[in-house]
């Protein structure tokens, strides 16, 4: 039996905004200047819902690599200038937190700065004041459900009375790590399909008040 949903989590980059195509650019460029080719389906694979220190961890395993603090300064430089001049909302995401009906946060594996920049680029930024869960507020990012279960704990909702709104595979795994209903968004630029079947997959943020109709006030 489904339990009433009483908390919306939602992930931010490449839910509540179109980012992830951004970094992943940004993530092929960097690494093409020292002789690196990174396809999408690595970034999905690899980078996609992981936290800075995953991704430091993943070059060194993969391609021998080491991200040096000069190199990571330079890229999280690149990619605020980046947020700055393009950066968008998901499209339909306003829409859906001026009608959501029950209370909701974010919980994302990006820092706060990073996070705090990206809200105010998009008009975001007052939807989540107080609302804001970020990596290092926990030991272990996603997959492991920390973050999740820190957001639950701090908002008063027992996990599973709460629906996460992912986009990654790890966000996916920490929901349900977290004993959290989840749902599957891939209507940011850099996801066209659904792998995960026993899911509900939110496509467009217009679907999304027909899929869950008792969290939208009409």
């Amino acid at each position: 039996m489904v339990s009433e949903i009483k908390l919306v989590i939602f992930d931010c980059d490449g839910v509540l905004l179109d980012s992830e195509c951004m970094s992943m650019q940004l993530w092929q460029t960097v690494l093409q200047e020292v002789g690196i080719t990174l396809s999408k389906a690595y970034f999905v694979a690899n980078f996609l819902g992981k936290s800075m220190q995953h991704v430091e961890q993943q070059v060194s395993k993969d391609f021998g690599l080491v991200l040096t603090p000069d190199m990571i300064a330079d890229y999280h430089r690149r990619l605020e200038q980046n947020f700055t001049r393009d950066l968008c909302a998901t499209p339909g995401i306003k829409a859906i937190l001026e009608s959501i009906a029950v209370p909701y946060c974010l919980a994302t594996s990006s820092s706060k700065e990073r996070t705090t920049h990206a809200l105010s680029c998009t008009g975001l930024s007052h939807y989540f004041i107080e609302k804001q869960f970020t990596r290092s507020m926990v030991n272990r990012g996603k997959p492991a459900p920390d973050l999740f279960l820190l957001a639950a704990k701090t908002m008063g909702v027992a996990p599973q009375n709460c629906l996460v709104i992912e986009d990654s595979q790890a966000g996916i795994e920490a929901a349900k790590a977290a004993n959290m209903q989840v749902a599957h968004y891939i209507g940011g630029s850099h996801l066209d399909v659904s792998n995960n079947t026993d899911l509900i997959v939110i496509r467009h943020w217009r679907s999304f008040s027909a899929q869950f109709p008792n969290l939208i006030t009409l």
